[in-house]
């Protein structure tokens, strides 16, 4: 997938109940649904919860882009401004590649049934095995699940009855109806403004939006 970068500030009515007041980038015909809520709806949130800025990447556990941010970028964008609770984190599927993607996302939401979505998707990334080249199947899942200390009978009824399925889908339709295309896709906002980046940009494209947001 090619990488594309673009860091443009929308003004926008993003505290809750307020959509979009502009066009976002002619992207979306149902731009109103892209506020504060519905793009923190139902994910889990790493870092402080009441940080002021927040970064939402939508992602696919195959893409290589994805891995490419997630090997070179998030480790610093966690250190710099996620620890220290200027910027809090969410992930949303986008699963581009298919029904692994989907099965590896259902996956860590049934982590997440053990309260360890974070571990599990930072598992993921971290044994990328390529797009679309088989790594991903419910036995290597199990391991996963077995490597970051999961109760394995819950876990693997849980992947077995696609309990996460839909959400999984719901969230791949979330992200077409605000316009994203590509993984992996950034949207990082504060109350009133909200940056779009595409591809595995490196870590100083993400400083320099965090910094016209208000971090220091």
């Amino acid at each position: 997938m090619k990488i594309y970068f673009l860091v443009i500030p929308i003004i926008i009515g993003i505290a809750i109940g307020i959509g979009l007041t502009v066009d976002f980038e002619k992207t979306s015909e149902n731009s109103s649904i892209l506020n504060k809520e519905n793009l923190l709806q139902g994910s889990i949130i790493h870092g402080n919860s009441n940080a002021k800025i927040t970064i939402v990447e939508f992602g696919d556990y195959q893409c290589t882009f994805c891995y490419k941010f997630h090997d070179e970028t998030m480790g610093k964008i966690n250190d710099k401004y996620i620890k220290t609770g200027n910027v809090n984190f969410v992930y949303k599927d986008f699963p581009l590649n298919g029904e692994p993607s989907i099965l590896a996302s259902e996956a860590s939401y049934c982590a997440q049934k053990q309260n360890k979505f974070w571990e599990y998707h930072d598992t993921l990334y971290n044994n990328w095995g390529g797009e679309n080249t088989g790594w991903i199947t419910k036995s290597v899942l199990i391991g996963f699940a077995k490597d970051v200390g999961l109760n394995l009978d819950i876990f693997s009824q849980c992947l077995d009855n696609s309990e996460f399925r839909q959400k999984v889908l719901n969230n791949e339709q979330f992200a077409k109806d605000v316009g994203i295309s590509a993984t992996p896709s950034f949207l990082i906002f504060n109350d009133s403004e909200v940056y779009r980046i595409i591809g595995a940009q490196p870590f100083e494209r993400f400083e320099q939006a965090l910094q016209e947001l208000g971090t220091s």
